[in-house]
């Protein structure tokens, strides 16, 4: 499979961590997405949204990362854990998922994202991001992983989203269940490694950005 991504991107580093958990062997292809590679036209007659992470997996293409996370669990998972086939486990799972996709990586997107290129925090989206985390701290009240007794690709969207908020240094602390979760999360999820890596990257960015 050809995995167009940029370590950067918290969905592209999503899907890398649920393939190493699969065992799925990904070709990574770097779209330097700083550089506007994302619009050439090779990549456009891909992906006409030109948009990372994009996947190609014998000639069937496919973007936006929860659903390449669907795909990827569905197709290879060697048994339904991280995605189970009950009705409401999986419905439980979804809906962390799009909170993930239109709550909280939106709301990171929105607050956090402008402070990477040095701009001011916009206290309006900033209090959208506590809100988020709030959210998110509830649903782990009393429970391990993001939906249910067990991890799902819920949890390992979520944490690639979570981790990056580390690029700024965030305050994680007034969410101790989502503190637990995290630490947890980290500790054991095939792939962390390489998610650090991207977000040590996009620290080296930001502080660089600072230093101009």
């Amino acid at each position: 499979m050809d995995f167009y991504y940029h370590p950067g991107s918290a969905p592209c580093r999503a899907v890398i961590m649920l393939a190493r958990t699969l065992g799925v062997d990904i070709n990574k292809i770097l779209v330097n997405t700083m550089e506007r590679e994302q619009y050439k036209p090779e990549f456009v007659k891909i992906n006409p949204q030109h948009c990372v992470p994009t996947l190609v997996d014998d000639g069937f293409t496919l973007w936006e990362s929860r659903a390449i996370l669907i795909y990827l669990v569905e197709k290879y998972g060697k048994d339904d854990s991280l995605y189970p086939n009950d009705p409401q486990q999986r419905a439980a799972i979804n809906q962390r998922l799009f909170f993930d996709m239109g709550t909280l990586f939106q709301s990171f997107f929105e607050a956090i994202y402008p402070q990477m290129l040095n701009k001011p925090a916009d206290p309006a989206a900033i209090k959208k991001v506590e809100t988020a985390l709030q959210l998110l701290d509830t649903f782990l009240e009393g429970q391990q992983y993001v939906a249910g007794d067990s991890m799902s690709v819920a949890d390992i969207s979520i944490l690639a989203t979570i981790s990056t908020f580390e690029v700024i240094d965030y305050d994680l602390s007034p969410y101790p269940n989502l503190l637990r979760w995290y630490e947890n999360a980290k500790e054991h999820t095939p792939g962390w490694e390489e998610n650090w890596e991207g977000i040590l990257l996009i620290k080296k960015f930001v502080e660089a950005n600072k230093a101009k």
